[in-house]
């Protein structure tokens, strides 16, 4: 049994503690995120456990023999091994085992030591047992759900991107199957398909999880608690992570009203202080008040759950026939991304361009922005169309001496710009810093607010959620569901395409498909897609319709699968409700079992009383459980 235990754990940086007596405890299986604001220290946090940072005090304890692997968000750097060396890295333990193995075996000619011949065995039945004997079909299972070919495992890891190369890293991490696994934003340069695969491969892998991610989608199908850092400390939350989230507002709710209260105070206090400063009279209530103010602990709203609003300029007018595309046909050289490819997109549509890295996404809406007219075929866009294009390279084109305020300050009074850029995480002296000095990922988020806030009736985006954390996810979310203009965007991030897409265009090594419908409806289709490829060979699969709308014939299976999900969601409430009633009838039992209460005839019989409508609301919800379950059963059959 595999148990993590972080005891007391304290890190300080001059004045600030990043890290206050953190602690908390990971069990056989756990499955955690680590959630809180940029800077809170989570990463920290991951590497002092990791043992990769020294702490200024506390302990990491675990059970004897226990592996932690961790896997960080950036900066790997890979050298000359194949790809397949480098992942099978991940066994070299049993390597070590192997070597003992062979150094036993060459003992025991000479020497029958009973405790070497039990060595012997143990070490045996462990390579048996365990992965290394089958350690190639691990290596390319993993790899293969990753999105990395069987040719690029005979590659070296020198000659791919750092996003491949963050994929080979995470490979070898999973391929270890350690104990403890601690993800930091694992999901970054992952394809959508390659994220679906993750998930699976989380849910049945048998160690504990430690993750930081950005992808609600993903942490709702992998956690069930969640650790927040805040202000130095921690604190734990039942649930997945719109669990969390639900109660952290109510909590957020009551600070919020605390910090009104305070501030209404505040300013009571300062006023009187104000208007009696210089009367003699009053000096001894104003110096009273004085230390009053001095010893106030502001109450403070964590940034990372604020609710910040951001609308878009009004777009204007636009044609019916926003992108009209016929016949096109792309090519890099020997290589066709686009053959003879056809596409309408209407006034007001909602499109997502999703599918696996390297089959044209951002080439096509490059194309439609006008920045690539290498191509056959037609591309025309209706007439008064304002676009506006966000790319990955679009941070190139900030002002490099220009500081984050001048970069925007023209789309707006100072306030409206003010509010825009705390929605994309800039705060205080954060905005007069020079575009020169920030990081990759704020040059990102500076460019895409740049953007944002020009007027255009065409917003075509390219992966515009990367480097934003949840909060500013959901803000720009909310932005883009209230926008009146047409949107094509390119994402990865399954809550984002499923709060806002309209229509899915699928890219694949196959043609490329149009899903007229929702995401759910989409991920459904994907899977029977994955599961037929899986049962016959590419030769014999049926050739997909290009671009078309998908016909309609799933539509009841798909109303069956909503139905479904609607009645488990409901049936788990119901089980956390008669879980939270078995709670507090323990309790009342706990209290009538008293001697002081149960000497109080007032008090016994105010607790039997309790005790009874708890009984009677539990028989009431276990009734309705039934039902649901009942019908669960039916709607599967």
């Amino acid at each position: 049994m595999a148990i993590l235990q972080v005891r007391n754990i304290s890190l300080s940086f001059g004045d600030r503690n990043l890290l206050n007596n953190v602690s908390f405890t990971l069990g056989e299986h756990a499955r955690a995120a680590l959630a809180g604001g940029n800077g809170e220290g989570k990463t920290t946090l991951m590497k002092i456990i990791a043992g990769l940072m020294q702490k200024d005090g506390g302990t990491v304890v675990g059970t004897k023999g226990m592996s932690i692997t961790y896997l960080p968000q950036s900066d790997i750097v890979l050298r000359d091994n194949t790809v397949y060396e480098e992942i099978e890295k991940a066994f070299d333990v049993w390597k070590e085992n192997l070597e003992r193995q062979r150094e036993i075996e060459s003992i025991i000619v000479h020497d029958h030591t009973p405790a070497l011949l039990e060595e012997l065995n143990s070490l045996q039945e462990k390579l048996l047992d365990g992965p290394y004997y089958r350690r190639e079909a691990v290596i390319y299972s993993i790899a293969s759900g990753l999105g990395l070919s069987s040719a690029d495992m005979h590659r070296r890891c020198n000659e791919f991107s750092g996003g491949f190369q963050m994929r080979i890293a995470l490979a070898k991490v999973l391929a270890q199957s350690p104990d403890v696994m601690m993800l930091d934003e694992p999901t970054n340069y992952l394809d959508l398909e390659a994220r679906i695969w993750l998930r699976g491969f989380l849910k049945s892998y048998s160690g504990s999880l430690l993750i930081v991610c950005h992808d609600r989608a993903f942490l709702d199908d992998t956690v069930n608690e969640v650790y927040e850092l805040f202000n130095g400390n921690l604190t734990r939350y039942s649930g997945n992570y719109s669990s969390y989230e639900k109660q952290r507002r109510l909590e957020i709710e009551q600070l919020q009203a605390a910090w009104e209260r305070q501030q209404a105070e505040i300013d009571r206090t300062e006023q009187f202080i104000e208007r009696f400063r210089y009367k003699a009279t009053k000096a001894r209530q104003v110096q009273s008040r004085i230390k009053a103010l001095e010893k106030i602990e502001p109450v403070v709203v964590p940034s990372h759950l604020k609710t910040v609003s951001f609308r878009f300029p009004e777009p204007g007018h636009s044609p019916n026939d926003m992108v009209v595309i016929d016949n096109m046909t792309k090519c890099y050289g020997d290589n066709v991304v686009y053959r003879n490819f056809s596409l309408h997109v209407g006034k007001g549509q909602r499109l997502a361009v999703t599918g696996h890295n390297g089959a044209g996404k951002s080439t096509l809406l490059r194309i439609i922005a006008g920045q690539d007219s290498n191509y056959s075929g037609t591309v025309k866009l209706g007439p008064g169309i304002h676009i506006g294009y966000y790319s990955q390279d679009t941070a190139d084109s900030l002002d490099m001496d220009g500081t984050v305020f001048s970069q925007v300050s023209a789309y707006g009074n100072e306030g409206q710009i003010r509010n825009a850029l705390g929605a994309f995480l800039f705060h205080g002296d954060d905005i007069e810093k020079r575009a020169s000095v920030l990081s990759g990922g704020e040059r990102s988020r500076l460019a895409l607010l740049k953007i944002l806030l020009q007027p255009a009736n065409l917003l075509i985006l390219d992966e515009p959620t990367n480097h934003l954390d949840i909060s500013a996810k959901t803000m720009l979310l909310n932005a883009l569901k209230l926008y009146t203009g047409t949107i094509i965007f390119v994402s990865h991030d399954a809550q984002f395409i499923k709060e806002l897409a309209d229509s899915i265009l699928y890219l694949s090594e196959d043609e490329p498909q149009l899903f007229r419908g929702d995401y759910d409806y989409f991920e459904y289709r994907l899977s029977l897609k994955n599961s037929d490829s899986g049962n016959q060979t590419k030769t014999q699969s049926p050739e997909p319709e290009p671009a078309k709308e998908a016909k309609t014939d799933w539509a009841e299976a798909n109303r069956r699968k909503n139905r479904l999900r609607k009645l488990e969601r409901e049936t788990e409430a119901l089980l956390e409700q008669i879980g939270e009633l078995d709670k507090r009838l323990a309790e009342t039992d706990a209290l009538i079992n008293l001697p002081e209460n149960y000497s109080d005839p007032v008090k016994i019989n105010a607790l039997l009383s309790e005790k009874k409508t708890l009984e009677s609301e539990k028989a009431e919800l276990e009734g309705k459980w039934l039902e649901n379950t009942a019908l669960l059963e039916e709607t599967e059959s």
